[in-house]
């Protein structure tokens, strides 16, 4: 029986509506949660380096987040159109929202139906991930990088209540576009952080996961999303275990693109392509030895993801005590370091 609070409930004050930076926050003042085998530790991001050791490896993200949100209309109403996915034969998974951010509920997607966009127009095709109908594949009859650079904005949900430009949503390790949302759990991090980690004897290296959009239905897996991890990020996480050093992820996307090219004993290979994998109580992690997360909300396939990575009771706490010392949840909210927890394997 998984211990992972997916039911708890989350007060509508514990969202984060707006940046760090609008609450008058540098980017790495926002809180830290650790949890090790010392217990919980508050913190502020900008200590991160005080709680790793020289040797460690920090693997990041280096997807940038698309301007992916579009407004259209669908049968006359209007609605949002989120860019989820560029799939290999050139055509978009889509996504239809309301334009509060919120499930489209006016009329039901159907296929060969035509979503109007800004000078252009998206046609519906079929389902992409049946029996769910959430997400679309459409064929759209114009040039999307165009499209999304004069007419897309930064997908937002109900929880952000103003619009904040793309800057607030880049994180400093950016460099190849494709993600439909902010890989956020990098957001935190600053140029004087790095500083602060290399100088410490602490080495980075990046992997890249497009992400998708995390609006999934009830009892929806995550997408399958497009990822890489090189030659050289692949060495330094077998070297890192090999010489005693811990493996940290920034975020569930590294955690998921590492875990996808390592085999069975641990090791991890250079690898391209789509991961469909799923975390989980049947499927624990392999290599990641901690990872900086974000907090998610009741429900999420993330939490099982955690679970797999620090165990259900490390979990399980971590999210009893945010509750508790209101943590912020979302993208622009706080954040927690969470080490396997190897006291229950």
């Amino acid at each position: 029986m998984s211990a992972v609070p997916t039911e708890f409930v989350l007060p509508a004050d514990r969202s984060a509506t707006a940046p760090a930076e609008a609450r008058g926050l540098a980017r790495d003042g926002v809180r830290l949660l650790v949890s090790d085998d010392a217990g919980i530790t508050h913190a502020e991001f900008r200590e991160l380096p005080r709680f790793l050791r020289p040797g460690d490896l920090v693997v990041v993200n280096n997807s940038s987040m698309l301007a992916a949100a579009v407004d259209a209309r669908y049968r006359g109403v209007p609605a949002v159109l989120h860019f989820a996915a560029r799939l290999d034969d050139g055509r978009w998974a889509v996504e239809l929202r309301s334009p509060e951010g919120t499930p489209f509920t006016a009329t039901e997607p159907e296929s060969g139906a035509r979503v109007h966009l800004p000078s252009a127009t998206a046609k519906l095709r079929t389902p992409w991930l049946p029996p769910a109908r959430r997400l679309w594949i459409a064929d759209i009859d114009t040039d999307v990088t165009t499209l999304l650079a004069r007419h897309g904005r930064p997908i937002t949900y109900s929880y952000v209540t103003q619009r904040w430009s793309p800057h607030y949503y880049r994180t400093i390790f950016g460099r190849e576009p494709g993600s439909a949302e902010m890989p956020s759990a990098a957001r935190p991090f600053t140029d004087t952080l790095v500083t602060d980690l290399v100088t410490s004897g602490i080495t980075l290296a990046p992997i890249t996961l497009h992400t998708g959009v995390s609006s999934p239905e009830s009892g929806e897996p995550p997408s399958p999303e497009r990822y890489t991890v090189p030659e050289t990020t692949a060495r330094l996480v077998n070297s890192t275990h090999a010489t005693g050093g811990r493996v940290i992820a920034v975020g569930t996307t590294v955690t998921r693109a590492l875990e996808s090219a390592t085999t069975p004993t641990g090791l991890v290979h250079p690898t391209t392509g789509w991961t469909n994998l799923i975390l989980g109580p049947s499927h624990p992690a392999r290599t990641v030895d901690a990872l900086i997360t974000g907090w998610h909300v009741p429900g999420a396939s993330h939490l099982h993801l955690l679970e797999a990575v620090a165990g259900p009771a490390r979990v399980h706490t971590a999210y009893q005590v945010a509750l508790e010392t209101a943590y912020l949840w979302h993208e622009f909210g706080d954040t927690a370091l969470l080490f396997a927890d190897h006291s229950h394997s």
